[in-house]
């Protein structure tokens, strides 16, 4: 029998070895997800709210249990693990509220005595997802499909198996039925089979570019439906009157929390160079001053990355963009899995920093002379998830946010996720939207119904 171990990133020592489940088990476990989704879909919406409820409540009051897998598994300093745990149980609040008026029967005045679009979960819904935001992710679908009636079913990364049991763990804590939502323990050789099992109805996926082409492909040759949030290279532009101090503050946040670990971080600082020596200068302040260290001490804001390849791969771009031209004025070391936080300046758009993305804590910036060409630049990426604009002048930015081929446009404020607001990208970054009510009616059948006398 085949099986996965888990393996610390800060100090390389084995966490826990984890048994795959077979074929047989996989088959067992939708069959199981399926013959639920039958009782699952008649309860009620108060019935659903109370257990989801519920499940926020188990968040909280176990928050540290969680949060302390999560930092072990993939790094992420324990302060930002527990503050994701507590966003997960906002989510989870947030549709136990709304999910039941977001659903409810749209009423269309036509010929008819009476029409109307309701909305009608679709069955056992797969959820494959990646390692950086071991719970967030998850939740940020399951709350919402659970709400709508669905059933989920989980195959995260390899590296984060204790926290996908953890999370099934949440939703029996809380009372939820059984197979009301089920980990896989499986690697991405198992997920073609799991599609094409006819009891799974729909695929969403978080993760890369080429993990999401062969998903979607394989879910559009059995015709059935597709959540992609992929990759992201977010640019940070600042313009000539920004508030210099809080869009330092800001950018600095944006690039390096989660140790750059994010899809939606800001990764390419546009800057006008009028003000761009000044403002270097002064982010490079607040960078010296990021803590790096121990994932588990309270202090430390940068971890390790997830894996030693992955800090591998970034100081690959970061090296090939420095023998292309450009400079590094802090950081650009790796031990091991840690990568120092790092700041590149003099970067153009034909080096890897730029046109590829990159995961974890290096920044590059480039200058421009005027907004059309912040804005072209910011565009000339292959990803469109979203951008920030850091300006005092705010019916100008508004006026110009239409201009951006992104998912999302913020103005003065990092690119982030949240409960009420949907999230997704355009481009490489893919397709659909998760969270608010452009969320939960992502997995749900548009029925239309026609009566006459």
């Amino acid at each position: 029998m085949a099986t996965t171990t888990s393996i610390n990133p800060y100090n390389g020592k084995e966490l826990k070895s984890y048994k795959n489940h077979t074929k047989n088990e996989i088959s067992e476990i939708i069959d199981k997800a399926d013959k639920r989704f039958y009782s699952w879909r008649e309860t009620s919406f108060a019935e659903r709210k109370k257990l989801m409820l519920a499940a926020a409540a188990e968040l909280k009051r176990n928050k540290r249990e969680y949060a302390e897998t999560m930092t072990l598994e993939m790094g992420k300093p324990i302060s930002q693990a527990i503050a994701e745990i507590e966003k997960c149980a906002w989510v989870c609040e947030y549709y136990a509220e709304n999910a039941e008026k977001q659903l409810e029967n749209e009423v269309i005045k036509t010929d008819a005595h009476k029409s109307y679009v309701s909305y009608e979960p679709l069955g056992v819904v797969l959820a494959i997802m990646p390692w950086n935001y071991p719970f967030w992710q998850v939740f940020r679908f399951t709350a919402p499909a659970l709400m709508a009636g669905n059933i989920g079913i989980l195959k995260h990364a390899s590296n984060v198996f204790g926290s996908a049991l953890n999370i099934e763990k949440v939703f029996k804590r809380a009372g939820f039925p059984e197979n009301c939502f089920t980990t896989l323990l499986v690697g991405s050789e198992a997920v073609e089979e799991i599609i094409e099992n006819e009891k799974v109805k729909a695929v969403t996926l978080t993760g890369s570019g080429p993990a999401g082409s062969s998903v979607a492909s394989i879910a559009g040759k059995n015709i059935k439906k597709t959540v992609l949030e992929l990759g992201g290279s977010n640019a940070l532009i600042v313009m000539k009157d920004c508030d210099m101090d809080k869009t330092i503050d800001t950018c600095v946040q944006a690039r390096f929390q989660n140790t750059g670990q994010s899809c939606i971080a800001g990764k390419r600082l546009l800057i006008d160079e009028s003000i761009a020596e000044e403002f270097i200068e002064k982010m490079l302040i607040k960078v010296r001053e990021l803590k790096s260290g121990d994932p588990m001490d309270e202090e430390s804001y940068v971890g390790t990355l997830a894996r030693e390849d992955l800090a591998k791969d970034l100081e690959k771009q970061v090296n090939e963009s420095v023998k292309a031209g450009a400079k590094i004025v802090i950081g650009g070391k790796r031990q091991g899995a840690y990568f120092e936080p790092t700041v590149l300046t003099n970067v153009t758009e034909e080096m890897a920093v730029f046109k590829e993305e990159t995961f974890g804590p290096a920044l590059s910036v480039t200058t421009f002379k005027t907004v059309e060409e912040a804005i072209s630049l910011s565009n000339s990426s292959k990803f469109g998830l979203g951008v920030s604009i850091f300006t005092k002048n705010i019916e100008e930015a508004e006026k110009l946010a239409f201009q951006f081929d992104e998912g999302a446009v913020f103005i003065n404020e990092l690119v982030k996720s949240d409960p009420r607001l949907p999230f997704g990208g355009i481009k490489q970054s893919g397709y659909g939207r998760e969270l608010s009510e452009h969320g939960i009616r992502e997995f749900v059948n548009r029925k239309t119904v026609f009566i006459n006398k």
